[in-house]
């Protein structure tokens, strides 16, 4: 798979990921009474999003054929 996510949409998903990582895990140990089903919906949700982050593939966007990178073409 190639890369497909870029920018400001890889800067975002970093970001919010990381906040509701360590939310989910804020509310699973019991930090935060949010409920046990939001801590861990939000956890996952936050690794997902961590993950096509970090490694900048996203199998949504390669489905819907959306690629956020910023292509710069070479100059010979």
């Amino acid at each position: 798979m190639k890369k497909n996510v870029g920018g400001i949409d890889r800067l975002g998903r970093i970001v919010i990921g990381g906040i509701l990582a360590i939310a989910g895990i804020a509310a699973l140990g019991g930090f935060w009474a949010i409920g046990a089903v939001i801590g861990v919906v939000a956890f996952v949700l936050g690794i997902v999003l961590l993950v096509t982050g970090t490694t900048q593939k996203c199998p949504i966007n390669e489905m819907v054929g959306m690629d956020t990178t910023e292509h710069v073409e070479k100059r010979e």
